[in-house]
């Protein structure tokens, strides 16, 4: 089961492919054309029979800007051309035959929480396809994270490597390093290295604070500093844990059949390519990945 984060991809492909590919209106289409690229990639590349993509919306307003309202709020609004193609890769994605999903009240890494969560109870792994550190939370045992632009795989196993601590205790991990990104403040003075080593040695947050003069066992740098402001930002690191974590249980309809990965509609495709101006490689690509699986049915 592949869970794709969309808005890692298309961002990348705004920024990395020339503003000037426009459509033949002169609207901008250099995302939804290395989105496309890196969607029909990755198709050919692995052939799932399962798998799904996750989009933020713009008009998004979460449970956690709802709990902390300064969060993501130092972020600059999406350019409006930019906006124009996520509906515009969402177009693509549905016209590939893959299912996409999006909410007004949750992120995508909700919906991917979510997904990942329903699809192991019925009996799949998932591999998490991003590079947001966020997602690493959600991989298990037969699961993987896969850094696509990297081209990295991490099992499980591999987290810790990659990422400083267990999938399971990153939420506490990122609560307590704080995310400058997200406009999450964290415990001033644990950065990544201290938040690691405590990570190591306490499950939680909450076994943490349960135990704080253990941290005076452990051999960690300015004990008595690190103690002192996690007492000090309890509060802050306990708001932050909430903000951190994700969504696993978001109301979501959905069912494994929902996630198979359809026949191409090459008709719709064309008409898109045409609407965009774009030129024969992604449409050659849909017909190859369109007779692959025709091939397998």
């Amino acid at each position: 089961m592949y869970l794709i984060d969309a808005s890692v991809f298309v961002f990348r492909a705004y920024h990395a492919v020339p503003v000037s590919l426009t459509d033949p209106d002169g609207h901008p289409v250099n995302a939804l054309h290395g989105f496309g690229r890196f969607l029909g990639d990755l198709i050919e590349r692995v052939q799932p029979e399962h798998i799904a993509v996750a989009f933020d919306t713009t008009d998004c307003v979460s449970f956690r800007s709802k709990l902390y309202p300064p969060y993501k709020a130092n972020r600059e609004p999406a350019p409006e051309e930019l906006k124009r193609q996520f509906t515009l890769c969402r177009q693509l994605c549905e016209a590939l035959g893959v299912t996409t999903f999006s909410s007004t009240e949750y992120e995508a890494d909700d919906i991917i929480g979510t997904l990942a969560t329903r699809m192991r109870a019925a009996g799949k792994n998932v591999v998490l396809v991003t590079r947001d550190k966020d997602l690493a939370q959600l991989v298990r045992p037969g699961d993987e994270y896969w850094d696509y632009i990297g081209d990295a795989r991490f099992p499980y196993e591999r987290i810790p490597e990659r990422f400083g601590v267990l999938p399971e205790r990153m939420p506490c991990f990122l609560a307590l390093m704080g995310d400058a990104v997200d406009n999450i403040p964290g415990v001033p003075g644990i950065g990544r290295k201290t938040a690691s080593l405590l990570f190591r040695h306490f499950e939680s947050l909450v076994h943490l604070y349960e135990d704080l003069d253990r941290v005076f066992k452990i051999r960690i740098r300015n004990a008595a500093f690190v103690a002192s402001q996690l007492r000090e930002h309890r509060e802050h690191a306990f708001l932050a844990r909430r903000l951190t974590a994700i969504a696993c249980d978001m109301p979501l309809e959905v069912d494994l059949g929902m996630l198979e990965r359809r026949m191409p509609n090459l008709d719709a495709l064309h008409a898109l390519y045409d609407q965009v101006g774009f030129g024969p490689l992604l449409r050659k690509q849909a017909e190859r990945i369109a007779a692959a699986l025709g091939a397998r049915l």
